[in-house]
């Protein structure tokens, strides 16, 4: 089998052993491996550092949206292959592959365009303060990039998207990126910066990866750096809590578990156009990647009128669902991308199921399309319902990280916004509803435990963007479980990539400084 070599210090490296076999889920075939044993990260990050960030900060904003522009044009070239090595390493059907490579293609090209316009270095953040009388001293905020190296640790769903949402505003911003891919799909991200790599579209040192083992990734890591990290809570707590990062204090931003929900209003009843679009979204968050999104559907919160009617229209969607090997056309949803990840979702079914009834599914007729059960990696799409959700522990706490929801019926707007918020902190949540007071009750009242809330009513109809799907302009992240981090949201996402810091002296001295400056405002436009 080919091991897939990692780049460092601008060289191709094998490492010396095999730390991962990379499968495809539905035939299990070994497809190849990784290592990075014997690999040096330490000086890989401080060429990171020395000759990609240095090189990438003597170009303006302007200048290096358009190596964006560039690196889109390199992805779209390749688009082609990229959906072959989805389909094969994560069992990612047509459909599938788009929402993680044409995802990540539209991220790199929306940063190119945000950043065509910015032709300065770094940025001036708000009006001089005066700090004396006489009008001789004063202070000025600045932004400017980090100097060091941005490091993505990043989750086997979206090897393709996690890495350029992550990826773009970095470049944009100056700072050379270091990418740590899971190493169960790591073949497509491995693929993208090795063929951005052979066009040259990029400075030396401003675009790594390491596909093997992190091995002592964080002990290298310094306060000029920053760390990017999506994945579980548990690794998460690893990463804060290790003492090199806490020593040095390195800027940290996670994004990790997220229990998300869809809230019906009392007007979505049955035969209203809004309650078939809710069911509707919710099968295929359920279905879309075989339910590998951060941001899927995990609840949905009815009225308890509405509760039945619904769990059978979504379970009615998702009998004609087709589960199955996604090299079949007729397959719309394929299996997860191995069987730790299958296992993992079958342990957390079990103990939904100790608190909810199976309405749909529950894995035991399955027959996938085109497709061996004891060599695949399917979960079959199941849909639960939970009579008491404020009284249940693992509905509102167990992340089934695969095709999996369940039906929550409440009894007032004010126990959707409690059910809603025993996920402690969720990415996003929807509301789908034609009641003005219940859909400003509601925002208002989640507010605090989520980072997007999505609100679809008759005038919206299915012109949304979907309750899973992640678009550049606007903020992903979450707080609580969901990590506490913030990315994207058009050039904020540059803010985790700058340090602020003031000079305080004369007027003089501050206009010269900030020649080269842009205003900070530009950030939040």
């Amino acid at each position: 089998m080919p091991q897939l070599p990692n780049y460092v210090c601008g060289e191709w490296r094998q490492g010396s052993t095999v730390d991962h076999s990379l499968i495809d889920p539905v035939t299990g075939e070994e497809l190849a491996t990784v290592s990075s044993l014997d690999v040096d990260v330490g000086s890989g990050i401080e060429y990171a550092r020395r000759i990609g960030s240095t090189t990438l900060q003597t170009l303006t904003y302007q200048q290096r949206a358009a190596l964006l522009g560039k690196i889109a044009d390199v992805l779209t070239a390749h688009r082609a292959d990229y959906f072959d090595i989805s389909m094969r390493n994560l069992g990612a059907t047509e459909a599938d592959s788009a929402f993680d490579v044409d995802g990540a293609i539209y991220t790199v090209k929306q940063y190119a365009k945000l950043g065509q316009d910015l032709a300065g270095k770094f940025f001036r953040d708000g009006s001089a303060v005066p700090l004396s009388k006489t009008g001789v001293f004063e202070g000025q905020h600045f932004l400017k990039p980090m100097g060091g190296v941005a490091v993505f640790i990043n989750a086997f769903n979206f090897p393709a998207w996690g890495l350029w949402e992550k990826a773009s505003p970095a470049i944009l911003s100056g700072v050379a990126v270091l990418v740590k891919p899971a190493s169960a799909t790591a073949w497509l991200a491995q693929r993208m910066v090795e063929d951005i790599i052979r066009a040259e579209v990029l400075p030396q040192g401003a675009l790594s990866i390491l596909c093997g083992s992190a091995r002592d990734l964080l002990e290298q890591v310094r306060e000029e750096d920053v760390i990017s990290f999506t994945g579980s809570s548990q690794t998460a707590a690893n990463i804060k809590t290790h003492p090199n990062v806490v020593a040095r204090s390195v800027r940290l931003n996670i994004e990790a578990d997220s229990l998300n929900s869809a809230i019906s209003g009392p007007d979505v009843a049955p035969g209203t156009a809004i309650f078939d679009l809710l069911a509707k979204e919710v099968a295929r968050e359920m279905t879309i990647k075989a339910g590998q999104k951060c941001t899927a559907i995990r609840r949905v919160l009815v009225p308890r009128e509405h509760a039945r009617p619904l769990a059978k229209a979504i379970s009615d969607r998702l009998a004609t669902i087709k589960v199955g090997n996604p090299r079949n056309q007729e397959v719309k949803c394929g299996p997860l991308v191995n069987r730790v990840q299958q296992a993992s979702a079958l342990a957390g079914l079990g103990r939904l199921r100790n608190e909810a009834k199976v309405m749909f599914g529950g894995g035991a007729n399955l027959q996938p399309i085109d497709a061996n059960n004891n060599t695949a990696c399917f979960v079959q799409p199941t849909l639960l319902f939970c009579e008491n959700p404020l009284q249940s522990k693992a509905v509102n706490e167990v992340e089934v990280f695969g095709p999996v929801a369940t039906i929550c019926p409440y009894g007032s707007a004010k126990e959707a916004m409690e059910i809603a918020q025993l996920g402690s902190g969720s990415l996003v949540a929807s509301i789908f509803s034609d009641d003005p007071k219940f859909k400003h009750d509601v925002v208002l009242g989640i507010a605090g435990a989520h980072g997007r809330i999505m609100v679809v009513d008759t005038s919206v109809g299915a012109s949304h963007t979907g309750h899973g799907n992640v678009v550049p302009s606007c903020l992903h992240g979450g707080p609580g479980r969901a990590g506490g981090g913030e990315e994207l949201a058009g050039l904020r996402a540059l803010n985790l990539y700058h340090r602020r810091f003031v000079v305080q002296g004369s007027p003089a001295l501050i206009a010269e400084i900030s020649v080269a400056a842009i205003e900070a405002s530009a950030l939040y436009t």
